[in-house]
């Protein structure tokens, strides 16, 4: 296996349990991590033979966009979506922080992370 490490996919989005989460909004973090064979694009150099990283950028956008109140649903909902959408994925890790969390004091970010299989 092969991997392919996006990091810090930047998204603004209305995530969150409290009420003025869904009319603020907050600053995301998003972090991909595939493992897939990557043999054949590294000889090629053929597009078609590897994962997009353009396809994996517009699913976590698009995923992102979708409100939810719990960090895990979306970092669930953006796995679910990419095992789906490329097939050539084996193993996937989504990593997914909110920044600057309203948790009362003085937290720089909480991440959940997520881990598919095929």
């Amino acid at each position: 296996m092969s991997l392919i490490i996006i990091n810090n996919i930047r998204c603004y989005a209305n995530h969150g349990c409290l009420p003025h989460e869904a009319v603020i909004g907050g600053h995301y973090r998003v972090d991909i991590r595939i493992d897939a064979d990557l043999s054949a694009a590294s000889v090629s150099d053929d597009l078609s033979q590897t994962i997009d990283y353009c396809d994996v950028q517009r699913i976590v956008s698009r995923e992102m966009m979708q409100r939810s109140k719990l960090i895990e649903h979306v970092a669930k909902r953006i796995g679910d979506t990419l095992m789906k959408s490329l097939p050539r994925i084996q193993h996937l890790n989504v990593s997914l922080t909110k920044i600057a969390p309203p948790m009362g004091g003085d937290v720089e970010s909480v991440t959940v992370e997520l881990q598919f299989e095929r």
